[in-house]
């Protein structure tokens, strides 16, 4: 399909997701949102897509909400689109945005520039962040006299640990790729000049491993994470145990194993 504030391209069995609006940082909208989805919703739908790499045209990864296109229009009585009035921190009211990035195929976020208020929250539900030295990353919420959204007050909390999240939130203060690969927000940090090789080796090396299998380890990784009742931990992988156990991609892989090949998955 057309897109008009996002670029899509294939780079073998990685989708790159480009968000497109460099002359406002790539500022988001409620329109980039149902592009951003439907692009993730067309990899997912493809068989020769193993993994997904998000990145910015231009400067910036995302700069946040468009200031005049969602808060002045929501404030002048004037849904900003889609009816995020109904939605989920502001998405539009038919997008659950987290249940989408959790049950997806594996998404890289490659972080080259601003990535503050809603630009920093719809990734932190992504598998992997990467970021360039150059990356910016905050939570300038309460700048705006607003919370976080996106579930990213659990997430973020994951992520870099209650003390270091609650920094991040009250202080409204910025933070470097460096910073933020310290504090374990960035998952990896690279020059610039490096970020998008990087991003697109990871993701390709995760892609060459079976779906089925890849969204299972995410549901444990999303269900398993934060319970602390480790029987219901064991219960739900042994579930997902004896599929795999009974699954065409298992075989491939002990085969292949035997007769001293890579498997082949797609």
């Amino acid at each position: 399909m057309a897109y008009s504030v996002i670029t899509v391209e294939r780079r073998d069995a990685v989708a790159l997701i480009t968000l497109n609006r460099p002359e406002k940082l790539n500022a988001w909208t409620p329109a980039m949102a149902v592009e951003q989805a439907r692009a993730i919703e067309e990899a997912n739908a493809d068989p020769a897509v193993g993994a997904i790499v998000m990145t910015g045209a231009g400067r910036g990864f995302c700069a946040g909400a468009d200031m005049e296109a969602t808060f002045k229009s929501r404030i002048d009585g004037v849904d900003p689109g889609e009816d995020t009035a109904s939605g989920s921190g502001g998405m539009p009211a038919n997008l659950d945005w987290v249940k989408l990035l959790r049950q997806s195929k594996p998404l890289v976020a490659a972080v080259n520039g601003a990535a503050v208020g809603i630009g920093m929250t719809m990734i932190l539900p992504f598998d992997v962040i990467v970021a360039s030295e150059k990356a910016k990353f905050g939570m300038l919420f309460i700048k705006v006299g607003l919370v976080p959204e996106l579930a990213s007050t659990h997430f973020l909390v994951q992520r870099v640990g209650f003390g270091h999240a609650s920094e991040m939130c009250l202080s409204g203060r910025l933070y470097s790729g460096v910073e933020a690969h310290a504090w374990g927000l960035a998952d990896r940090v690279c020059a610039p000049d490096d970020l998008l090789t990087q991003a697109l080796a990871l993701a390709a090396d995760i892609a060459a491993n079976p779906d089925p299998q890849l969204r299972m380890i995410k549901a444990l990784l999303s269900r398993n994470g934060s319970d602390a009742d480790l029987g219901a931990v064991q219960r739900l992988e042994s579930e997902m145990l004896r599929e795999c156990w009974k699954s065409p991609e298992h075989e491939e892989a002990v085969t292949a194993f035997l007769e001293k090949r890579p498997p082949r998955f797609r």
